[in-house]
């Protein structure tokens, strides 16, 4: 379907949590009353009911914890970021910036005041790093402004090896000397100062590596090339940031970039695009709940391939104002009952690894039979256990999954169970395919959903889900 949406990026200290228009008639999300230990909290959903309403979409994740171990880059003055996630990853970075020194104000309303010029220690707080798998990016500025620095290795969600090799090839042919011991890494500049300019070629467009790299470049003397880089927009978004603090970067949005180091750089207000994973789930649960529903502020042009299949599997989208997005997939206005498809995910602009759980839900509950290929990650399939424990019919074959679909327009899919989350996009797609279900649905492990979306079931709950958090007894 070609919709004619406008592919301009806006700039990013434009962005606004929601358009002006929408914000006076929009209702208020509701924040529902959470324990500290989220560890002990369980979602519990009434499937079968339909959705309406907007759904204001939060900053992104995977920028935001980005640019806020940029901010380490910045020792001429503070940093404001604004449309930080209020989430437990971004907790998490916080309090690994404050582990090193920095003085770090929350604003309120997202808004986050990081005041880098001090720092007291090349070494981060291991027990945090070990939470999120970007509290590792704070290497690569450490080693840059410092000459030194140990971090542990990461954590984050077990859904592959994800290996950090790519970082430490990178930062070594900056001039980087790199040792692994003892659970963490330890680098030092290899002159005793700090990191020169060198070319490096990433075997794979990592996320986190092309991040960490592009970080520590902009501070190395002399001028770096790296090829292969990531394109995801969250790491435009980086590049974003780091030139309005003063850095020399050209190439954004492209797999070269080349970079003129600065000895340093300067504070900036920025704010964090959109998040599109998010968004993406939020159309999701439009379409497996067959329902009609509008997502704002959203970037058209980064939503590409989740647009393109979603409008394969039946749903119409139509762009409804500036930054406004409108998902149907209710039988009348789709043209009947959705349909079954082959997806693979792949690096951006391919199709997101951080939305294949999600889209496994909803194709269950699709007709006919769809195949699902995991190529980024190669154990991404936790969820498939637990939605077959609500019914759905699938079949797992090395990285492929082999989705049947429902057999009648009629036929109810899912059944409502006791499930569990293991990861962060695989809760949120239990979730779903909970107010798919017939019944009542219980997913626990919700730390999980907690780390990357913020209000997940109050934002639900305001679109008319039947859903609510309870205290594990």
């Amino acid at each position: 379907m070609a919709l004619p949406f406008s592919h301009s990026i806006p700039s990013p200290v434009s962005l606004h949590p929601m358009p002006s228009h929408l914000a006076a008639d929009a209702p208020a999300v509701p924040v529902l009353p959470r324990s500290t230990d989220h560890h002990h909290h369980k979602l519990v959903i009434s499937g079968g009911g339909h959705l309406s309403g907007h759904v204001p979409i939060s900053g992104s994740k995977n920028s935001a914890l980005a640019v806020l171990a940029g901010a380490l880059c910045c020792s001429g003055g503070a940093v404001e970021v604004r449309g930080v996630p209020d989430i437990s990853d971004a907790r998490a970075m916080v309090a690994i910036l404050r582990s090193l020194g920095a003085q770090v104000q929350e604003r309120g309303g997202g808004e986050l005041a990081v005041d880098s010029t001090a720092l007291s220690s090349a070494e981060p707080a291991a027990d945090e790093v070990r939470k999120i798998r970007a509290g590792f990016f704070v290497l690569g500025p450490l080693v840059a402004r410092l000459g030194e620095a140990a971090v542990a290795l990461p954590g984050g969600c077990s859904i592959g090896a994800r290996p950090v090799d790519l970082y430490l090839r990178g930062l070594s042919a900056l001039g980087a000397v790199v040792e692994l011991r003892h659970g963490k890494v330890h680098v030092k500049a290899a002159n005793g100062r700090g990191l020169t300019g060198g070319r490096f070629h990433l075997d794979y467009p990592s996320v986190g590596a092309s991040e960490t790299l592009m970080m520590a470049a902009s501070m190395a003397e002399g001028v770096s090339v790296l090829t292969n880089v990531a394109q995801e927009p969250e790491v435009a978004d980086l590049a974003r940031f780091l030139v309005a603090c003063g850095a020399q970067i050209k190439g954004v949005g492209t797999r070269t970039l080349v970079i003129d180091g600065r000895r340093s750089l300067h504070g900036a207000q920025f704010t964090v695009i959109p998040d599109r994973i998010e968004t993406g789930t939020f159309m999701v649960a439009a379409a497996i709940t067959r329902s009609c529903v509008s997502l704002s502020p959203v970037i058209p042009c980064h939503l590409t391939i989740i647009i393109d299949k979603l409008s394969a599997v039946g749903c119409r989208i139509s762009q409804k104002g500036d930054g406004i997005l409108e998902v149907s997939a209710a039988t009348a206005t789709a043209g009947g009952d959705l349909r079954g498809l082959y997806l693979k995910t792949l690096p951006y602009p391919g199709f997101p690894t951080d939305l294949q759980p999600q889209f496994m839900a909803l194709l269950t509950t699709c007709g006919g039979p769809s195949i699902v290929e995991e190529s980024v990650f190669e154990n991404r399939m936790h969820h498939v256990k637990e939605l077959q424990k609500l019914g759905a019919r699938i079949e797992v074959h090395g990285r492929s999954a082999f989705v049947k679909g429902r057999t009648t327009q009629r036929n109810v899919a899912l059944s409502g169970s006791k499930v569990e989350a293991a990861d962060l996009r695989g809760g949120a797609a239990l979730v779903l395919a909970g107010m798919a279900a017939r019944g009542v649905t219980e997913v626990v492990g919700v730390h999980h959903i907690d780390r990357g979306y913020e209000n997940f079931e109050a934002k639900l709950l305001n679109l008319g889900a039947d859903i609510s958090r309870e205290v594990i007894c």
